[in-house]
């Protein structure tokens, strides 16, 4: 049996939240990260028969009984995960329709999965439902959409148009757009709840004054995305408080769906 830190699902989860944490969006122990597993793929690793704790989820998710998710550790900083791996992740199966987590590996110091763990697996249980083939909710701090929600009108609508302007890429990257939450007590589920429902019409999720939940097929499609978002929240934060002479009109961006071959968010443009 071949070691789970050589795992390639183990090392581009090492890959990405480092480079998550460069990025400056993961200050501290802020933001987390889920990526679910076939069992297959880990048994070739470890002996899934083998459980080191039982742990209390506080949710039920039937959806996700048996399900494997590779999970970053509560009050874990990320700039550590590459140096002390088993300390700072835990690859755990859901039981008992979701309402525990058998460790199979990790949190090695006694710790456990992330405060945001119940937002994360309502999360995939909306997006799974949306596309099949989801496998990662992704959160983070990422400065310039933190500003933005600041000084920006909270309307989804309105969010969404104004990143759509500020980058050529962003309709074609995220054509359904962003929704948004005002803010609310994080770490609960009732904003758990509230992020799953939004997730049924996006894979982009801004917490107002805190972060944004992002979903995707694999890691680096949901970095991508969080990453496409958030460059144009940067710019919007630059130009924001100047005359604008040039924006990126909706005929424009009906010209890009035609030339990708997507469709933007019904009703988002003119």
């Amino acid at each position: 049996m071949s070691c789970i830190l050589e795992a390639p699902f183990m090392i581009e989860m090492i890959r990405t939240v480092t480079n998550m944490y460069d990025h400056g969006w993961d200050e501290r122990n802020g933001g987390n990260v889920s990526l679910m597993l076939e069992e297959k793929d880990v048994a070739e690793y470890l002996d899934t028969h083998r459980v080191l704790r039982t742990l209390d989820t506080g949710f039920t998710a039937p959806e996700l009984d048996g399900r494997c998710f590779l999970v970053t550790g509560t009050g874990k900083y990320f700039k550590n995960v590459q140096y002390a791996p088993e300390v700072n992740l835990g690859l755990v199966r859901l039981t008992e329709q979701g309402q525990k987590a058998e460790l199979l590996w990790g949190f090695s110091d006694g710790g456990r999965f992330t405060s945001e763990f119940p937002a994360h697996m309502m999360s995939h249980v909306a997006r799974l439902k949306v596309d099949p083939d989801n496998r990662v909710i992704m959160h983070c701090h990422p400065a310039n959409l933190l500003a933005m929600t600041y000084v920006h009108d909270l309307d989804e609508k309105a969010f969404t148009r104004t990143l759509w302007q500020m980058c050529t890429e962003c309709i074609v990257v995220f054509p359904e757009g962003v929704n948004v939450l005002p803010w609310m007590l994080c770490g609960t589920n009732e904003i758990g709840e509230a992020t799953a429902e939004k997730m049924k019409t996006a894979r982009l999720v801004v917490w107002s004054q805190h972060g944004i939940y992002g979903a995707g097929k694999d890691l680096d499609e949901t970095f991508g995305l969080i990453e496409t978002a958030e460059k144009a929240a940067e710019i919007y934060m630059k130009i924001a408080h100047l005359p604008w002479k040039n924006v990126i009109t909706d005929e424009q961006m009906h010209q890009l769906e035609k030339r990708f071959g997507m469709k933007a968010r019904e009703g988002y443009l003119d």
